[in-house]
């Protein structure tokens, strides 16, 4: 697989995994033993970007991924975040935030030795804290750097005023936020802000939380552990309105002898190739075929044809429902 630089200096493949789904959110947890060997079969298919969190689970997530790929740490790259006051059994929106320069170097001796490692490669700030100046915030992380314990520093979902206020403090190597055919809000004013200073993008839910891939209907349920059954934008009113970007997507994939999912991926890889603001996406998935899938999608070229046709298409679709219950969405764009 091609590699992409994120900031300045730090490779990664150009698809990364996310990996909270094994652990957390997306009903019960997945078999601990299956997902050390789809992680193992990430690397060999050529994924070195894996991306956890301790409020994944909390921390179960964190000891996976560590158990996973510690044994081969000279492979891979490793990002985790640190952002809440994690409680055994709660979900994020319930969490309080807290970026506390005391409590981030806390996080991050805890998240070293969950992992199993010396160094993180790439520390998120998860939540942007409003009771903690994000120039604290950037200096506790920048002190980390300078111990060795830290590599690079991340933000997700933040403001570009604020991506702007932390950058100044120590550079930021990469932002993560959700980015996708139907979600697009970054391209307003996120992506123009971090093409500008040279902060590499990682979009998270590349695939709509599942829904471009074209595997759910208005007759999917989901259980009450899984968060989408929380979430406006799968209510089945609002699915039967966003079938509308599987179609498109269904449409190009034909073309190409592709799946929804693979073109989904592949309009993302094809955004701002040559730019100083690369981006790398991290779906997620529990399931070999679909790692397999989406890895697919690194080798399908769209055509500026293509993407032009997606776009205008795109263009004549109004998303139906909201991405976040507003608690959780009044968290972004801090």
């Amino acid at each position: 697989m091609q590699t992409r630089t994120l900031g300045q200096n730090l490779e990664v493949s150009a698809l990364g995994l996310g990996c909270m789904g094994m652990s957390f959110s997306y009903g019960a947890p997945k078999d601990e033993a299956e997902m050390i060997t789809l992680l193992h079969k990430a690397v060999d298919l050529g994924v070195t970007f894996f991306d956890t969190a301790e409020v994944y689970g909390p921390w179960t997530n964190e000891l996976l991924v560590g158990k996973a790929l510690s044994p081969i740490r000279n492979k891979v790259v490793i990002a985790t975040k640190f952002g809440f006051n994690c409680v055994a059994g709660a979900a994020p929106g319930a969490l309080p935030l807290n970026s506390h320069p005391d409590h981030i170097r806390e996080v991050a001796d805890a998240s070293l030795q969950r992992l199993n490692i010396d160094t993180i490669d790439l520390f998120y700030q998860h939540r942007v804290d409003p009771d903690v100046p994000i120039e604290d915030v950037a200096g506790a992380v920048k002190d980390l750097i300078a111990a060795g314990k830290v590599r690079h520093f991340g933000l997700s979902e933040a403001s570009a005023a604020t991506i702007r206020r932390a950058h100044a403090v120590q550079p930021v190597t990469a932002l993560q936020s959700e980015y996708s055919l139907w979600w697009r809000r970054p391209e307003l004013e996120i992506i123009p802000t971090l093409e500008e200073l040279g902060i590499g993008l990682v979009p998270y839910s590349p695939l709509g939380k599942g829904f471009l891939t074209g595997a759910m209907s208005t007759e999917t349920t989901f259980a009450a552990n899984d968060f989408r059954s929380k979430l406006p934008r799968f209510t089945p009113e609002a699915m039967k309105i966003n079938q509308a970007f599987v179609d498109l997507l269904a449409a190009i994939a034909k073309q190409k002898n592709a799946t929804p999912a693979q073109i989904a991926l592949a309009w993302l890889l094809a955004r701002n190739p040559g730019g100083k603001c690369q981006l790398v996406p991290i779906p997620g998935t529990t399931k070999l075929s679909r790692l397999e899938e989406n890895i697919g999608a690194a080798a399908i070229e769209l055509t500026p044809a293509d993407l032009a046709e997606i776009n205008t298409a795109a263009a004549t679709i109004t998303p139906e429902g909201a991405r976040y219950p507003e608690a959780l969405e009044k968290m972004t764009n801090r």
